[in-house]
């Protein structure tokens, strides 16, 4: 009798055991201000970017929150946390190992920009060479530009970079840039800093700390490369177009 008793019981808690729900996966993901990607309105972080990855986050069932801070600190938190993850990343040979990639959750374009009030001739990166580019730390521009030899003066924070120039501190800012930006014109710098030329395309990514589980960082590429067939992608980057030619 003992015995039955103990394998009706057995089988009730294997049962029980398979029919328990897994754990809800949560993800802390950090950014930085930078629109149109990623910027705060009315106390929430909105953008090209954010609201596709949390559009891909409410698909897939992750739960997370997203904080705005400046780059340094919102890449060492990817780093350290092991459910962290950051954007917009852009993904180089130097940090490919460092994290495991989602996305990409959107494309870039970086820009040297300069003073309005410059006659600039500048066709190739080469043309910059010896000129004074602002850059800011933990930057994957700032690591390019070095490793080619420019001279750069690099900042803690990148809209330290737009004074200095309009100062005559630096020659040129190395910004990264997207249509629909209005970085400038909230600051009043539209009329005197200019895009110059455009010396790199980059695709950028949430970059997840080493730790977050490959079944979900498989998920979530696919739920990536599903709001890209399905053309929510692409709505959510006409809403900030939209909004950015009526102004």
């Amino acid at each position: 009798m003992r015995f039955r008793q103990l394998c009706i019981g057995l089988v009730i808690l294997s049962a029980t055991a398979r029919a328990a729900p897994l754990p809800v996966p949560y993800l802390s993901i950090t950014t930085e201000s930078s629109a149109p990607s990623s910027m705060l309105e009315d106390g929430r972080v909105v953008g090209i970017a954010t609201d596709k990855i949390r559009v891909v986050m409410e698909r897939a069932g992750v739960t997370h929150d997203i904080t705005l801070l400046p780059w340094k600190r919102a890449y060492a938190a990817a780093l350290q946390q092991t459910n962290g993850c950051v954007y917009s990343a852009t993904r180089t040979p130097e940090r490919e190992a460092l994290f495991k990639w989602i996305g990409p959750t959107d494309v870039a374009q970086w820009v040297l920009m300069g003073r309005a009030d410059r006659a600039w001739r500048i066709t190739s990166l080469e043309d910059a060479r010896g000129l004074r580019i602002g850059t800011y730390a933990g930057d994957a521009r700032d690591t390019y530009l070095r490793s080619r030899g420019h001279v750069v003066d690099t900042s803690p924070h990148d809209m330290l970079n737009p004074p200095k120039l309009l100062q005559g501190r630096i020659d040129l800012w190395a910004a990264s840039w997207r249509a629909g930006s209005d970085v400038l014109a909230q600051n009043g710098w539209d009329k005197q800093i200019v895009p110059v030329h455009v010396f790199n395309r980059v695709a950028v990514y949430l970059a997840c700390n080493r730790a977050v589980p490959d079944a979900l960082v498989k998920r979530l590429n696919a739920g990536f490369e599903a709001i890209e067939r399905d053309g929510t992608a692409r709505a959510i980057e006409r809403r900030y177009e939209w909004r950015a030619t009526t102004r």
